[in-house]
């Protein structure tokens, strides 16, 4: 296949932002990509300085294209794809401190609360 026409689904794939390309596809049907600020859908080319915002669920990025691929090698291969925003490199280093200083409630309830938790859960509202 030809590197100047690379789909964004298959350049996030090779860029090991996502594990698999149907997950990739999948964010970007979800409007969790974007280039340029405009959501896309999974068939759009990716040309090289594009800057793409990508959301993967539990983590986001700003990066700026460097090079096109839509073959998936090595991480340090992957890396040379793009170049993270200084912007977005301090956004998730702030979202990593707040989620290790105030981890989210509910990380530590497994199903439904028996009884005894659901009268310490109600003390501790007291």
């Amino acid at each position: 296949m030809e590197n100047d026409n690379v789909r964004i689904d298959k350049w996030l794939w090779a860029a090991r932002f996502f594990k698999t390309r149907s997950l990739a596809a999948d964010a970007v049907e979800r409007g969790r990509v974007k280039i340029g600020g405009v959501a896309v859908k999974a068939a759009r080319p990716v040309k090289l300085n594009d800057k793409i915002y990508v959301d993967n669920g539990s983590t986001s990025w700003e990066v700026q294209v460097l090079g096109l691929s839509d073959k998936r090698g090595p991480a340090p291969v992957a890396q040379a794809l793009y170049r993270e925003t200084a912007e977005s490199v301090v956004k998730r280093e702030n979202d990593q401190e707040a989620r290790r200083l105030f981890p989210e409630p509910s990380l530590g309830i497994k199903g439904r609360p028996t009884k005894r938790d659901r009268r310490a859960i109600t003390r501790a509202g007291d």
